[in-house]
């Protein structure tokens, strides 16, 4: 019992050390899927505790799953034993039944993973086809925040005024702009409207989002202006209130094709105090996923209480060239205003989706594991059950059974178990499906085309598993078998 239960411990062992290496690059992924942050708040790497944690978990695996074999063996059934007469030990049918159980549950679990993968790789397409409203390619953001130097309203909008003069002059610069929302990034600001020509009660909905803009903001993310024109530097605090519409916000407020000139105010206002002087197409606003809303856009000049700023830098050149530039150009201004969030809007995209990229990286990776251990474990048990059995195949290929009868035997036994895997594997996919309803974008938790491919995925990679023990069964002599002991 004691040799037994050492050498089910050996095995667990070498599986966690395994497990180590795949741990680490496991979480070297995830690092690599997460948004760009300065503060990370959690520290992604082995560390003793988590080690220890799984060195107990390995050995107690190994322990438990030793223990019953350990066990039996020590009580074997003598009398049993030495009447069998086929070489197989007592229990040999009921222990088998258990292995072909064990890996049909490998098989399932594999299924069940593969179809929730395929449902995520599926949702993560989806999104990346998304259509934008506005040309993310060859633009850069950043952040700088004046007020936290000191800076009153009045100074942060002289240092913004500068600012996006001197990025427009950049060689290879095409436009710039400040922005006081970044945009796909989960950052929202609204309120409640009064519009000319919309009937306001107590059961209409109001709400927009509101984005404070500088006139080349709409050029420089790629968002074209269908009426009207755009801010101007005369748009400042003092003169007439200006503002820019989207289509959702026409269609919102029943103002039709041509919006220009409406008057609004904010609710509460005593009188309409803006005028529509721009409608833009349709955009992503905060959230990739999400609908377009109704949006806003008011010039951040007419804004008394600036403290800091987004800016957008489309360019012609590679987009590397202006992100090691815009440290420089804040620092002339002034070396004590940092520089924060520097990235493409690319990546900007990317990092809204990180959650999407991240289920469908992982979920992909789980599923891979589990279809490679489902293999083994198929590989395993059907060449176990050949051992056990070589004598029988022996006689039966001494009867007239020949070499294809005998791969037959093996593949049969093969495709029982997982034809019993997958459909178990099915049902449970399913069920995860409908509870990842909320994950998934552009589906409802069943997809024809996922199932599909991960059924033909398992069995083409049952039958690799399978093909090697079917193939040595079949060249098993059965003069030397029968004289086997």
């Amino acid at each position: 019992m004691r040799q037994l239960l050492i050498e089910s411990c050996v095995l667990a062992l070498a599986g966690g050390a395994a497990g180590l290496v795949v741990a680490h690059w496991t979480l070297q992924g995830i690092v690599m899927l997460l948004p760009t942050a300065e503060d990370m708040a959690l520290t992604f790497a082995l560390d003793w505790p988590a080690m220890l944690f799984g060195a107990v978990l390995t050995i107690g695996a190994g322990v438990l799953f030793g223990l019953a074999p350990a066990l039996k063996a020590t009580r074997p059934d003598i009398l049993s034993t030495l009447k069998d007469q086929s070489g197989q030990p007592s229990g040999a049918r009921s222990s088998a039944r258990l292995r072909s159980v064990l890996c049909t549950a490998q098989i399932a679990l594999a299924m069940a993973l593969l179809v929730s993968a395929g449902l995520f790789v599926r949702s993560l397409v989806n999104v990346s086809n998304v259509a934008l409203g506005l040309d993310p390619d060859h633009v850069v953001t950043f952040a700088v925040a004046p007020g936290l130097n000191g800076y009153a309203p009045d100074g942060t909008r002289a240092f913004i005024e500068r600012l996006e003069s001197d990025l427009g002059a950049m060689p290879g610069v095409t436009s710039a702009s400040a922005s006081l929302i970044r945009v796909l990034a989960n950052q929202s600001n609204g309120g409640n409207l009064v519009v000319e020509g919309f009937t306001t009660d107590l059961d209409a909905d109001t709400n927009v989002r509101m984005h404070g803009v500088g006139e080349a903001f709409f050029s420089a993310v790629g968002m074209p202006l269908l009426a009207g024109r755009l801010f101007s530097p005369a748009d400042t605090t003092g003169a007439p209130r200006v503002a820019i519409v989207n289509e959702a916000f026409a269609r919102k407020f029943n103002l039709g094709p041509n919006p220009i000139g409406r008057r609004l105010s904010r609710r509460g206002a005593v009188a309409l105090d803006t005028e529509i002087v721009g409608l833009v197409r349709d955009a992503k606003y905060s959230d990739v996923k999400g609908e377009v809303p109704a949006v806003l856009y008011e010039p951040y000049r007419q804004n008394p209480a600036l403290f800091a700023s987004y800016f957008y830098v489309r360019t012609a050149l590679p987009p590397e060239t202006v992100l090691a530039a815009v440290p420089g150009a804040v620092r002339a201004i002034d070396p004590r205003v940092p520089v924060r969030d520097l990235v493409t809007m690319p990546q900007q995209v990317r990092e809204n989706i990180f959650l999407d990229r991240m289920v469908s990286v992982l979920s992909l990776a789980f599923a891979s594991l589990a279809t490679v251990m489902a293999a083994l474990g198929l590989y395993g048990v059907l060449t176990y059950t050949i051992a056990q059995r070589t004598r029988e195949i022996g006689l039966r290929m001494a009867l007239g059974a020949d070499a294809a009868t005998v791969r037959g035997m093996v593949l049969g036994q093969m495709a029982r178990m997982t034809a019993a895997g997958a459909v178990v594997g099915l049902l449970a996919a399913f069920g995860l499906g409908a509870a990842a309803r909320s994950l998934l974008y552009g589906l409802d938790g069943f997809d024809p085309l996922v199932v599909g491919s991960s059924v033909v995925l398992l069995a083409i990679i049952a039958m690799a598993a399978a093909l090697a023990p079917a193939m040595r069964a079949a060249r098993i002599d059965p003069m030397r078998a029968l004289r086997s002991d």
